[in-house]
């Protein structure tokens, strides 16, 4: 295979009468395509895109919830040789307008639904658009007799792009990385050493706007003949209920998503009384097979449907406490780390996914530490650049070719990669002591702190700013606090105190934290991939803006 669509290809062959895509409605039914059927609406897709005088090489914006019309939107314009260009559902008016700009697109592919975006409020009012249904539709008789044609167009080449993803950055402009075919059939051939083939059935939780999602959730996916569901809702007993009718195996989540199914998991057990026996089974549990575990909690199993093995979790901190509580009951987690840029950087594998770490680069990518402790990567799983920006692009990788990822970490005893922060963050003490801030706000959601920011706010002085316990007995009325931050109800700063001194007790003399502010909001600035504004964060802390977003 020298292309993603070779793989898509051999996909359809090998699973056509396999269940592929499908979503599940809001009134809890399904509908859902087989291999087959997708291979027909990308097909009939690629024409359409076509008919509306898209080209190869021209970019077309999609903006939608994850559905399997947005996937057949994807195929074809693979199958086209159009650049598609992700917008997540979470982007300001501000960003998009920069990628709508900076993309050159000619074209908009939009969802449909209650959750579908509403493009005159960002400014997209007159852009030529057409939804994703109408895209994938299936084709009428005149353009059913065309599909064929499809396969006669030429084909593409490695190095042509596949996509443009504008990376959210926390400070700055969204720059547009280029990802060719090559660059994610290598980092599909990775996934198969990290994960190997299986009758996997996932259900989707995160956008497929992301490449995390893209990468796992569908093009590895339908390499191995997967069954993949999408849920658009949050709610735990709607997605609890969609993994158990599903019979999930595996899925691919953040954190975020980890901790919501435990708190939900553990709100069950306590309402049935039984948080003594289940702490004492998750205790036995940890010493047994993986096997013997998912028997032993064969109950909470049968709510996930009875097959669940896998979470893949990636795009921030895996607190160990949470990957193991997950572990006990015998589910496996694998952290995974990379970039936009880097596609696979490293990962756990289903034979060492050891508590903290992010693994070791598979094979055919090379990373390494430069002096400083910068982690950096080589391979083909590397992007090809920055969109229009070549100054940007050089300025990312070393002289001999490495990609400069801004992260530092070490490795541990064993040889995995485990994460400091970003280089940019690092606090340099009056004593010459280097603190990663990121090492601090772990320790903190270690002690039970859902996140936080650390600062030098002073020389020498390290707060944290911090957001109010998600289960605190307040009342809020909006995103702003029902009280004032500076002077917390008595439980909410005796909480707050109690996990600063906890935090403090794991953390070197140096990294101690010596203060902490609470955020007057329920949440942080946030990009549209989560991560917090650490730049208005600070802002805010000098007085130079107000909290709000």
């Amino acid at each position: 295979m020298e292309t993603l669509l070779d793989l898509v290809d051999d996909a359809m062959a090998r699973f056509g009468d396999r269940p592929c895509v499908a979503m599940r409605l809001e009134d809890g039914t399904t509908t859902g395509w087989t291999y087959q059927e997708l291979d027909r609406r990308s097909r009939a897709a690629a024409l359409r895109l076509r008919g509306l005088g898209l080209e190869a090489g021209d970019r077309l914006l999609t903006w939608s919830p994850s559905a399997p019309e947005l996937v057949a939107t994807y195929l074809g314009a693979m199958r086209a040789g159009i650049v598609y260009v992700p917008l997540d559902l979470r982007m300001s008016k501000e960003a998009i307008e920069g990628v709508v700009t900076t993309s050159g697109a000619k074209h908009l592919a939009i969802g449909t639904g209650r959750d579908a975006p509403d493009p005159a409020a960002f400014g997209l009012g007159d852009f030529p658009r057409t939804t994703v249904d109408e895209i994938a539709a299936p084709p009428d008789p005149a353009l059913e007799a065309r599909l064929a044609d499809v396969a006669t167009w030429p084909r593409p080449r490695p190095q042509d792009l596949v996509q443009l993803i504008f990376t959210s950055g926390t400070t700055g402009t969204p720059k547009g990385v280029m990802l060719a075919h090559d660059n994610l059939l290598a980092s599909n051939r990775t996934f198969h050493r990290i994960i190997p083939p299986m009758e996997h059935r996932i259900v989707s939780l995160l956008p497929l706007s992301h490449l995390l999602e893209q990468a796992v959730g569908l093009f590895y996916a339908m390499s191995v003949g997967a069954s993949i569901l999408y849920v658009r809702s949050r709610n735990p007993r709607v997605i609890f209920d969609a993994l158990r009718e599903h019979r999930v195996t595996s899925m691919v989540v953040v954190p975020q998503v980890l901790e919501l199914f435990w708190s939900a998991i553990e709100r069950e057990v306590e309402k049935a009384g039984r948080t003594t026996v289940f702490d004492a089974l998750r205790s036995i549990g940890r010493r047994l097979p993986m096997a013997v575990r998912r028997r032993l909690f064969r109950q909470v199993h049968a709510s996930l449907g009875g097959a669940f093995r896998i979470f893949v979790s990636a795009g921030a901190f895996l607190p160990p406490a949470l990957q193991q509580a997950w572990e006990d009951m015998g589910v496996i987690v694998l952290q995974g780390y990379g970039a936009t840029e880097t596609g696979t950087g490293s990962c756990t594998t289903l034979w060492d996914h050891g508590l903290g770490t992010v693994g070791r680069p598979p094979e055919g990518i090379e990373m390494r530490l430069a002096p400083d402790g910068e982690v950096q990567f080589r391979g083909p799983t590397l992007f090809k650049g920055y969109w229009n920006r070549p100054e940007l692009t050089a300025a990312s990788f070393t002289d001999d070719g490495w990609y400069m990822t801004g992260d530092v970490g070490h490795l541990d005893p064993q040889g995995r990669l485990i994460l400091s922060g970003r280089k940019r963050d690092l606090i340099v003490l009056p004593n010459g002591f280097n603190v990663y801030p990121e090492d601090i706000e772990n320790a903190l959601r270690i002690a039970g702190l859902r996140d936080s920011v650390v600062l030098e706010t002073k020389p020498g002085r390290v707060e944290a700013i911090l957001l109010v316990p998600s289960d605190a007995p307040i009342r809020a009325t909006g995103d702003t606090l029902p009280f004032d931050p500076a002077a917390p109800p008595a439980d909410v700063r005796t909480r707050l105190d109690t996990a600063i001194k906890a935090a403090n007790a794991s953390l070197g003399a140096n990294q101690h934290i010596s203060g902490w502010r609470l955020w007057p909001e329920m949440d942080f600035p946030r990009t549209h991939t989560l991560k917090v504004k650490r730049d208005v964060v600070r802002a805010w802390v000098r007085g130079e803006v107000a909290a709000s977003r």
